[in-house]
C-alpha cells in the first residue's frame, strides 16, 4: 500500500505505536493530517512508540497554542501526564513557536 501523505503512511506501513492508549492506527493518520493542513506539519520520525513531526507554522498566540495543547492531550496524554509538562497550560506555553512535536505513548 501507498501513502501520498506522511500521516498516510502511519497507516499503510502498520504502525502501531499508540497501542497502548488506541488500537486504531487510521483515527491518529486523520489526526496528523489535520495537522499537515493546519500547521505545515510532516512526518520526520517514527520509532517503536513515537511520532516526531516538523511544524512550519506552530502556534504564535498563547490561545491558539493553549487549543492545540488541548488537542495533543487528546492524541497523547502521556505527552502532559508523563512529560515535562504537567499541566495544559505549561504544556501549551511550551508549543508556542515551536517547530518540532514529539510524542510518546508509554
Amino acid at each position: 500500500m501507498s501513502a501520498s501523505r506522511g500521516a498516510d503512511a502511519l497507516t499503510a506501513v502498520g504502525w502501531e505505536g499508540p497501542v497502548n492508549y488506541h488500537n486504531d492506527t487510521a483515527t491518529f493518520s486523520a489526526v496528523v493530517r489535520s495537522w499537515e493542513d493546519r500547521f505545515g506539519a510532516r512526518v520526520v520520525g517514527v520509532g517503536y512508540s513515537t511520532l516526531q513531526l516538523s511544524v512550519a507554522a506552530p502556534p504564535s498566540a498563547p490561545e491558539e497554542a493553549l487549543a492545540i495543547a488541548a488537542e495533543h492531550f487528546a492524541f497523547c496524554p502521556d505527552n502532559i501526564w508523563q512529560g515535562a509538562h504537567h499541566d495544559l497550560i505549561a504544556y501549551a506555553e511550551y508549543l508556542i513557536d515551536l517547530n518540532c512535536w514529539e510524542f510518546w505513548w508509554d
